[in-house]
């Protein structure tokens, strides 16, 4: 059983360096795992089931090219559902961009804007209305978070998402990004040596 997936992810041993570090934060390294347990093994599912978190899981950290994090969350997804693997994983190559882009409205922003693709799931029939939905949401939000808007959540509502649900979902992503961006300063971190005691 997993204690910590930070370390899990990131690789860190009990009694290295990379552990001592984030010792140094014991509040940091508790609440970050307390927001995993609360997202992927909550009392009750409410309106998201545990095979959508986990296969949005897989979807988001697919798209930021993390591999020990999309082997972690596809590997859940296989305990789970391991029909919805290859629907995931194509999902996750088709939907591979540089980012992020989006483009603001006019405003002092605006010479800021890039214009990129608009992604849109390549098998609906496989993942379902609502993990369809659930995708392009997510990608929106990894990659074109300028241009969330009321009417993207309006686009969810119609494919099944309550308020709760699509709160769920936001935080999945936003976990996520944050988890991997953690896990690949500590590996950095690791490689460089510079995680001292």
């Amino acid at each position: 059983m997993i204690t910590d997936v930070i370390d899990h992810l990131a690789g860190i041993t009990p009694g290295s360096p990379l552990d001592r570090l984030r010792d140094r934060r014991p509040d940091a390294r508790e609440h970050a795992q307390r927001a995993f347990d609360a997202l992927f093994s909550p009392d009750e599912e409410g309106e998201v089931t545990l095979v959508e978190r986990d296969a949005v899981a897989a979807f988001v950290a697919g798209l930021h090219q993390d591999h020990a994090a999309a082997g972690f969350y596809t590997g859940r997804l296989a305990d789970l559902a391991p029909g919805l693997v290859p629907a995931v994983s194509a999902e996750v190559a088709a939907g591979r961009v540089k980012g992020p882009y989006g483009v603001y409205p006019d405003g002092p922003l605006a010479a800021e804007s890039e214009v990129g693709p608009r992604y849109r799931v390549h098998d609906p029939e496989a993942l379902g209305e609502r993990l369809t939905a659930a995708f392009e949401h997510a990608h929106l939000l990894v990659f074109r978070p300028r241009e969330a808007s009321g009417d993207d959540l309006d686009a969810l509502a119609e494919h099944g998402w309550g308020p709760t649900g699509v709160v769920t979902l936001s935080q999945l992503v936003a976990f996520l990004s944050f988890q991997t961006r953690v896990v690949a300063g500590l590996r950095l971190l690791g490689q460089k040596g510079t995680a001292t005691s």
